[in-house]
């Protein structure tokens, strides 16, 4: 993605995804006050959001809000 190399950032993945090869997992990542997400098998496609958008996402996401999608 123009503008961030990947090199630059640490990207980090759920410790319950699988390390195999054929995996494909969301990754987060921290630059500056940002915080950027994509997925591991569309790597150039980042979405970046605020610490603030992720915690409320987060929240909801562990009451339950989100579970009819999964």
């Amino acid at each position: 993605m123009k503008g961030l190399r990947t090199v630059e950032i640490q990207w980090r993945k759920s410790s319950r995804s699988s390390d195999d090869a054929d995996s494909h997992c969301l990754e987060l990542a921290q630059r500056g006050g940002e915080v950027l997400l994509r997925e591991s098998d569309n790597p150039d496609v980042v979405i970046r959001t605020s610490r603030a958008k992720l915690r409320a996402f987060l929240d909801g996401a562990k009451a339950g809000e989100f579970d009819h999608l999964a």
